[in-house]
């Protein structure tokens, strides 16, 4: 999957409108409390300012459900990029009509102007095509760096690219290298770390990699389904009764490829549902009936981080546990632990992974971090993404 990056156009002069994913969390007073997806924008806005684009920058904030709505405006952001860079951000009313139009064109090369919430129009997740032609019409070249909202087929991240040429940032690029290198050519032994609530979340995510790891490792709340399919009683624990067949199903599928699927072998179980419940460790054949596990155990724990630390390539996505709570991150927090301790490369896949190794303080050690969380899920999945298929590939 080859697209043809910014590094191999002239941008000179011309007007290059840039999706981004500047879709940041801010408290109620608009200040920005996480930057982390506007720093990741930075490479793909410094080369075309330095190389004298005229640069366009939109994006979505939150779900103003196609109204004004001034708690979503991405004014604050614009002044939070224009310290990041040191250099004036102009920020217009909107992002379409005829005074947005007058901005763009007077853009000089290396100027920077930021477009107003697209979502503060319906016509921009219905993909109208005359909605995206309107944004199409303020620049000579798109270029996409929002993998976060590649899996979204709107106006602004797949319907302007219909009607002029269409290239991938650096953010972009480098999602899909890394993420594709993983699923196409890893370098073997190839782990995957599942966790999470549900196994339907993630139905098509285990499917996929079922055919292209070496082990699978399955925790977090999905792992209780998986366990009752194998005959454990799991108590009180979350499960999906109508998933339990479909569980089955892919244990045997692991078994028939070869693939070692590794479930918990231990849990820490509770009877309460509260941060400060008291908890026992237990093996999966001695859960009461009134326990529920809300973490992997010690032993899994360990199994699991051995995986990890032997394996050249590994994927991981979802906690191992309700991590939000202390008393039950032990296990998602080894799985960060070995993350940051294996010698071959690391990809998050995005989700509350990304959380986890923050809160452990290991997220610099990873090879990649995915800012996709949708987004990196469908990839996983081996679904083709709107807002990459539309882009240039290489040999056009």
């Amino acid at each position: 999957m080859d697209k043809m990056g910014i590094d191999e156009i002239a941008v000179k002069g011309e007007r290059v409108f840039v999706r981004v994913d500047f879709n940041v969390p801010m408290d109620d007073q608009q200040v920005i409390t996480d930057d982390t997806r506007i720093r990741a924008a930075l490479p793909t806005v410094k080369h075309l300012v330095d190389n004298g684009a005229r640069v366009i920058l939109a994006s979505h904030l939150g779900r103003p459900k196609g109204k004004v709505d001034p708690r979503y405006s991405l004014a604050p952001v614009a002044g939070h990029l224009s310290q990041l860079l040191q250099q004036d951000v102009q920020m217009a009313p909107d992002c379409v009509g005829t005074e947005v139009k007058v901005l763009a064109d007077g853009l000089r090369d290396g100027q920077i102007l930021i477009l107003e919430n697209v979502r503060y129009h319906a016509e921009e997740e219905k993909n109208d095509p005359d909605f995206a032609r309107s944004l199409a019409d303020l620049a000579d070249i798109y270029v996409n760096d929002a993998f976060g909202a590649a899996h979204r087929a709107h106006a602004s991240t797949e319907g302007i690219a219909k009607y002029i040429p269409a290239y991938a940032g650096f953010l972009m690029k480098k999602e899909l290298d890394i993420l594709g290198q993983a699923l196409s050519n890893p370098n073997r032994p190839f782990a995957a770390i599942i966790g999470g609530a549900k196994v339907s979340d993630k139905i098509g995510v285990i499917d996929n990699l079922l055919k292209k790891v070496d082990a699978l490792i399955i925790g977090g709340g999905m792992a209780n389904t998986f366990l009752k399919a194998q005959g454990f009683e799991v108590g009180k624990s979350l499960i999906e009764p109508d998933k339990i067949d479909l569980a089955a199903e892919l244990i045997r599928q692991a078994e028939q490829r070869g693939v070692k699927l590794m479930l918990p072998a231990d849990v820490v179980v509770t009877r309460e549902f509260k941060a400060d419940a008291p908890f026992r460790v237990a093996e999966v054949n001695a859960i009461q009936a009134d326990e529920m596990a809300l973490d992997i155990g010690p032993a899994s724990a360990k199994s699991f981080a051995d995986t990890v630390l032997a394996a050249q390539t590994v994927i991981w996505n979802g906690p191992m546990g309700v991590f939000e709570m202390d008393n039950f991150a032990r296990g998602t927090e080894q799985i960060a632990q070995a993350m940051a301790e294996c010698t071959g490369t690391t990809i998050i896949g995005g989700g509350d992974s990304v959380a986890a190794v923050e809160k452990v303080g290991v997220a610099e050690k990873m090879t990649h971090i995915s800012t996709g969380g949708g987004a990196s899920l469908e990839f996983l999945e081996g679904k083709t993404l709107p807002g990459v298929a539309i882009l240039k590939d290489k040999n056009e």
